[in-house]
């Protein structure tokens, strides 16, 4: 009887022996997470399973905006954004814009205010001018870099997707350089005359450096919300409040442009089995 045992036996203990046991199998996996913390964690998106991919994807997006940081005079803003895709992270944009000059359509109430009080110190015969532009059309290149994408759960019924990017480039602006005077003819406003001449447009170009921040809300797998903001940090000459006395000295300028709009992006997405 002690044979037969002896060789079960012996059977069992080669066949644990070659069988990846508990033991075993937490070895390795205490060694994976040795060399782990030995060399660093791989890279991997925070984000997984997303909902929209853009690498090697053309955006295109029609846009519409405002210059909230020109006291003296109102800018709306119409333009086109084109984009190419060279990853989720990283694109190439380039924009045109477009903003209508209206003339005194244009102008905010706060010069109308100056050039009167000028008058009114002047005793109607001031050489006061209240320099002023117009952006009205640009254009921008620019690389633009994605480091955020998340999700929004909203209210527990569905989920928002979107991305927040960083831009920055160049471009040129045109600019319709005017000096507001005070319109001697016009003794009663309610008349419909308006109290400011601005005489004739000087047209200046002007080459700005172009930063800025957006997000992208993606509704569809090729529809997306936009929302953008740019500054356009320039050179231009200093204001000069008398014709008489030119400024030739020159200054930094800033112009704000906040905008929104819709991307659309081609080609289409592979479909997925699940939305989440």
């Amino acid at each position: 009887m002690r044979a037969p045992f002896a060789m079960l036996m012996g059977l069992l203990a080669a066949l644990l022996a070659v069988a990846p046991g508990p033991a075993r199998a937490g070895s390795k996996a205490a060694e994976a997470a040795l060399e782990e913390s030995r060399s660093g964690r791989p890279a991997y998106n925070v984000v997984q399973n997303r909902f929209f991919l853009k690498d090697q994807r053309f955006e295109l997006s029609p846009m519409l905006g405002y210059v909230p940081n020109n006291p003296f005079v109102r800018r709306y803003v119409v333009g086109v954004l084109g984009a190419y895709h060279l990853s989720e992270t990283f694109a190439v944009e380039g924009a045109v814009m477009l903003a209508p000059d209206l003339g005194n359509s244009d102008v905010k109430d706060l010069t109308r205010t100056l050039v009167v009080i000028a008058a009114d110190a002047g005793s109607g015969n001031t050489a006061f001018q209240q320099p002023l532009n117009k952006m009205t059309l640009g254009g921008t290149f620019a690389a633009r870099w994605a480091p955020v994408y998340g999700k929004i759960n909203l209210i527990g019924e569905s989920v928002l997707n979107f991305d927040f990017y960083f831009t920055g480039g160049l471009g040129i602006l045109s600019l319709a350089e005017y000096s507001a005077t005070y319109n001697p003819t016009c003794t009663d406003p309610a008349t419909g005359c308006d109290v400011v001449e601005l005489g004739t447009a000087k047209p200046v170009a002007v080459v700005p450096v172009n930063l800025g921040a957006g997000m992208d809300f993606f509704l569809t797998g090729s529809l997306a919300l936009k929302l953008d903001a740019r500054n356009y940090i320039y050179f231009d000459k200093k204001p000069s409040y008398d014709p008489r006395t030119p400024e030739t000295e020159s200054r930094l300028y800033n112009a704000f442009l906040a905008t929104v709009g819709v991307s659309i992006f081609f080609p289409s997405m592979e479909p997925r089995l699940f939305d989440y």
